[in-house]
């Protein structure tokens, strides 16, 4: 019997397999029409695959789907945003040379009867209607992250769809546009149009979602209304969280009081320049001592990606100068390691074993002359997927088999293994659980308690706030300026600071 209409969508019994994993078994999920439904779970446990399936990436091995009551069997994406179901990834599908209104259009089937002046009217309506303030004849490149975003959101009301699925939507975005976008969630539930949140972030799931499903090596642990689990002294959060990860967590870390020594990074006037010849970090200047965590915040696109890369070696400078202080205490330590943002691309090697992705950066330490010393690069992956809980603990397995949580505790692993003075950490839990995210907020602290300087670059203010004992704020290039975390009259300044704000 097909389901009654105000259920705007229900799939029955799915599961979905791929080699030597069920990603969804059996899963029942129900999305009534104007409501905000948020899906949670750790890595690896189904989500995206679930939504991937609604919006027509996937198809299901078994199971049903039916849209406002009946039955469907989605071949591609095309079928489903025809019957009003568009999925926005986590990265954007987005032509940056592109205006805005050309990114829109793009594919769309609804903008071959309007003119250039009849798509323009019709975005600017649409961004009006929504609050999202975005003007159509824009070059996309101009946009910040959130704008972006925007545009994705206006893609979808553009093509009129009525069930809109998010994937870690708030992942690079300021506290302000999270809030923005939150309003924008609102007006569309309001308008009839349902809306699917994955998230890991607990607060924002509190916040903004109607119902909440959590999910668990693929299987469905939960569904609850958050009014209806106590919210008093953050039992909704905890209790989420061990729906998600089977065992209880602590969302909160104490780092302890700073202790700071010498100094041990130097960066003086720096000046580098971006991928299309523009200043992207203006002369600044700043110091990294040792057993501090330093923390870099900012939107995506404020020169963090350019810092990095100049601190490592990866892109020229053009002015300034890097320098770098080991005492005799710290010579005996590894300089420099770096945490990248892009695990597949710079942090691992996809087709690679895990035991050989974790000795890539210390190859020489298991090598005689052009020959590898296969049994003792065996016998440390070991060790070390023992140590920092990798799984599954195959070191024969190829990295790109993992979750997200664990290839990053690959990558974490191979670089505090080396014992660094100096750690960067690029967007270290970046769309992890908060299992995950605990286990690397807990060795980061850890490495900085063992006399080394971290660098923790991230977007992720609450991430940002609860492990820095000073936060640099960066906005266009430039410090906007550096906050201790013992200033405690100021920590509400960094909010408006990440958006160009000073007080």
């Amino acid at each position: 019997m097909p389901d009654k209409p105000h259920i705007a969508v229900h799939m029955k019994q799915i599961v979905k397999q791929f080699p030597g994993i069920t990603a969804n078994d059996h899963i029942d999920f129900r999305l009534l029409k104007g409501e905000i439904h948020s899906l949670l779970g750790e890595n690896g446990a189904g989500k995206t695959t679930l939504m991937n399936i609604l919006s027509g990436f996937y198809q299901p091995d078994e199971g049903d789907i039916y849209v406002n009551g009946n039955r469907v069997c989605f071949r591609y994406p095309g079928e489903a945003l025809s019957l009003g179901i568009g999925m926005i990834h986590q990265h954007f599908r987005l032509v940056s040379q592109f205006t805005v209104a050309e990114n829109i259009i793009l594919g769309a089937s609804n903008s071959v009867i309007l003119n250039q002046s009849g798509i323009n009217t019709k975005v600017r309506k649409l961004s009006n209607a929504y609050g999202l303030d975005i003007e159509p004849e824009v070059p996309l490149w101009k946009l910040s992250v959130g704008e972006q975003q925007r545009v994705e959101i206006l893609k979808m009301l553009f093509r009129k769809i009525q069930i809109l699925i998010m994937d870690e939507p708030t992942a690079v975005l300021t506290p302000g546009e999270v809030e923005n976008l939150f309003k924008t969630i609102r007006l569309l539930r309001d308008s009839g149009c349902s809306v699917v949140f994955i998230t890991h972030k607990l607060e924002e799931v509190v916040e903004v979602s109607d119902y909440i499903t959590v999910l668990r090596r693929g299987k469905v642990m939960s569904t609850v209304h958050p009014t209806k689990i106590q919210k008093r002294s953050g039992i909704v959060k905890s209790e989420l969280a061990r729906m998600m990860v089977g065992r209880e967590v602590i969302l909160e870390i104490g780092k302890g009081p700073s202790k700071s020594g010498k100094p041990i990074l130097k960066v003086e006037n720096l000046a580098v320049k971006g991928d299309r010849g523009e200043t992207a970090l203006k002369a600044i200047s700043f110091v990294l001592h040792e057993r501090e965590i330093l923390g870099i915040l900012g939107v995506a696109g404020n020169g963090q990606t350019e810092l990095v890369e100049a601190l490592t070696g990866l892109r020229k400078a053009e002015n300034g100068t890097i320098e770098v202080n080991l005492d005799q205490g710290l010579s005996e330590k590894t300089p420099m390691c770096y945490v990248p943002e892009d695990r597949l691309g710079k942090g691992t090697i996809p087709s690679m074993s895990i035991s050989y992705n974790l000795v890539l950066t210390c190859i020489d330490k298991f090598s005689r002359g052009p020959l590898l010393m296969k049994k003792a690069i065996l016998r440390w992956a070991e060790k070390v997927i023992e140590k920092f809980k990798i799984t599954p603990p195959n070191p024969d397995l190829l990295s790109s088999q993992l979750s997200g949580g664990n290839l990053q505790k690959v990558i974490l692993a191979r670089e505090l293994s080396q014992n660094p003075a100096i750690l960067i950490a690029e967007q270290p839990t970046r769309g992890l659980d908060i299992g995950a995210t605990e286990d690397v907020w807990k060795a980061l602290i850890n490495q900085r308690n063992q006399r080394s300087g971290v660098l923790l670059v991230s977007g992720d203010l609450r991430e940002v706030l609860t492990l820095s004992d000073r936060v640099l704020v960066l906005f266009r290039g430039e410090i906007m300026d550096i906050i201790s975390m013992e200033e405690e009259d100021r920590i509400g300044d960094i909010g408006p600071l990440m958006a160009g704000v000073r007080a």
